[in-house]
């Protein structure tokens, strides 16, 4: 064999080699994009932790509210109508905290503090600790209702 016949078989052999070696390389996998998060940013389902709801003539508005929990609603009469804001379910308004109207609005009542007003007034707020929605409507007048919406 000649000395080029040589030098093609060594050029040969080297790139066969490479390609070996190449082909059984890993794929570099695609570089992970960074995240990034901004501390200030509030979670994407977050609820406000308040709400106004007026009362009129035409019943509540707005009519459905979401809060978060431990958020607080302030009901508050127009000035024309009477409101006494109750929990469903008419007449017993026992769905919020399981007792019913003549339990919690009676004197001395001790227990947890119920969605109800339990008697007539311009305004009134209460704070929602259990999730959930709750119904209400007005006991001077049932056809006006609402409901709220508690959210972790």
């Amino acid at each position: 064999m000649t000395n080029t016949s040589w030098a093609i078989v060594i050029i040969v052999v080297l790139v066969l080699a490479g390609l070996v070696w190449w082909y059984y390389q890993p794929a570099e996998s695609a570089p992970t994009p960074a995240t990034t998060s901004s501390v200030n940013a509030p979670p994407a389902n977050s609820a406000p932790v308040g709400a106004t709801v007026t009362h009129g003539s035409n019943g509540f508005s707005p009519q459905e509210v979401t809060i978060a929990r431990g958020g607080t609603v302030t009901w508050v009469d127009d000035g024309d109508n009477e409101m006494e804001v109750a929990s469903a379910q008419h007449p017993t308004h026992s769905v919020y905290d399981g007792t019913t109207r003549d339990q919690h609005c009676a004197a001395g009542y001790t227990g947890v503090k119920p969605l109800d007003q339990c008697t007539k007034g311009d305004t009134y707020s209460f704070t929602f600790d259990n999730v959930g929605t709750w119904g209400y409507h007005n006991h001077r007048d049932v056809s006006h209702f609402g409901k709220v919406i508690v959210v972790e």
